[in-house]
């Protein structure tokens, strides 16, 4: 019996209406990527598909299939007893492998045999894989993004967190786990893989209104070790900008509260600050370096932006932004709730009323990227 196929031309408006997506690749591979709201049921162990790969090509293919099928049927029997042995009859499974073959064949072929309504992705994940590359492509034309710049520490972060409860707020630095400058990385957060970055795009760009505007920080073309789509990355810099005004103390102060990992490993920090050598002297460097051993890090992040963060963001978005210069501005005088509420409504208010609404702007070009 033919298990039966679900077309992944269904799967962005049909994801939902399936009560569990079952993954059956190995742990390392649903570990990189995987479908959203998938579990990883294995057919295979990480060990296990080594092996029969290594059979596969030393022995033959037939004594590679023979014990895959013991290996397989041995799995599946026991993701039946732990697993699914507590759902009902009704129960609707999408089941996926990594290109629609025999791992999702035979636990769909289980599954429908004991009469669940159980179905193969076609395709598996490298269909799904397709269909978030194109749709981040046909995304850049379908939504009207709305660009919040402003130099670090002047609280774009913080104000897209305040605009998302009543605005369409697409926030990279959270799906990429990085704040996207030479010290951004959050503590010891694990950043994703390339392509579960991708897809944590996708599922957040497909639950929004392409009627509505889509507020998002400026950012370079990569974030820590992550790269954005280039389409992605070339709309973002084609599209109307507000500007953030922050005084600098305020900003000194923010960027105390928001990085206190670094004040806690003062030695890791000063070794991450070379490599801003060549961008900047030695001479400098090691100035910024005895700030660090003497613990001023008010004088430190004050010189850090002077010198380095505040001249490398402007020369950005001057020469990659190219709406920039018919921004609108807004002001943020305090990092206070009250303050923070005022100005994210003020900024939804201009997207929203068409005051950010785009000009006739030439593609700017994506092969720069904003300040490290």
């Amino acid at each position: 019996m033919t298990p039966r196929l679900f077309t992944r031309e269904r799967l962005g408006a049909e994801l939902a209406r399936f009560d569990a997506v079952i993954d059956t690749r190995t742990p390392a591979e649903f570990a990189l990527d995987h479908i959203p709201g998938a579990i990883n049921v294995p057919v295979l162990s990480d060990a296990e598909r080594i092996e029969i790969g290594t059979l596969y090509r030393q022995e033959s293919p037939f004594v590679a299939r023979k014990r895959g099928a013991v290996l397989v049927a041995r799995n599946i029997a026991h993701h039946l007893e732990v697993n699914f042995s507590d759902k009902p009859k009704t129960w609707r499974p999408l089941v996926y492998c990594w290109r629609g073959g025999q791992r999702s064949a035979a636990m769909t072929h289980v599954l429908g045999e004991i009469g669940w309504n159980a179905l193969q992705l076609e395709g598996g994940y490298k269909g799904f894989r397709q269909t978030v590359v194109a749709d981040l492509a046909r995304f850049c034309d379908v939504f009207q993004f709305r660009v919040l710049c402003g130099p670090t520490g002047s609280g774009k972060s913080a104000l897209l967190r305040a605009m998302s409860d009543f605005a369409q707020v697409l926030d990279l630095e959270s799906l990429a786990r990085h704040r996207g400058s030479l010290l951004g990385a959050i503590d010891d957060v694990e950043q994703p893989a390339q392509k579960a970055f991708e897809t944590a795009l996708w599922q957040t760009l497909r639950g929004f209104d392409a009627k509505r505007p889509v507020f998002v920080e400026s950012e370079g073309a990569r974030i820590g070790r992550l790269s954005l789509p280039l389409a992605f990355t070339r709309a973002l810099r084609s599209s109307p900008c507000v500007v953030i005004e922050t005084p600098d103390v305020l900003r000194i102060a923010h960027l105390l509260v928001q990085y206190p990992a670094w004040q806690k490993a003062p030695d890791k920090l000063s070794a991450r600050l070379m490599a801003l050598v060549g961008l900047h002297s030695r001479a400098k460097v090691a100035r910024w370096q005895a700030m660090i051993a003497e613990r001023s890090w008010t004088e430190l992040v004050a010189a850090l932006l002077h010198d380095h963060y505040d001249p490398a963001y402007r020369r950005s978005l001057e020469s990659e932004f190219v709406q920039l210069k018919s921004a609108k501005r807004v002001r943020l005088d305090s990092f206070d709730a009250v303050s923070l509420l005022h100005a994210a409504h003020e900024i939804s208010a201009l997207g929203e009323t068409g005051a950010l609404a785009p000009s006739a702007a030439p593609k700017a070009h994506a092969e720069t990227s904003a300040a490290r």
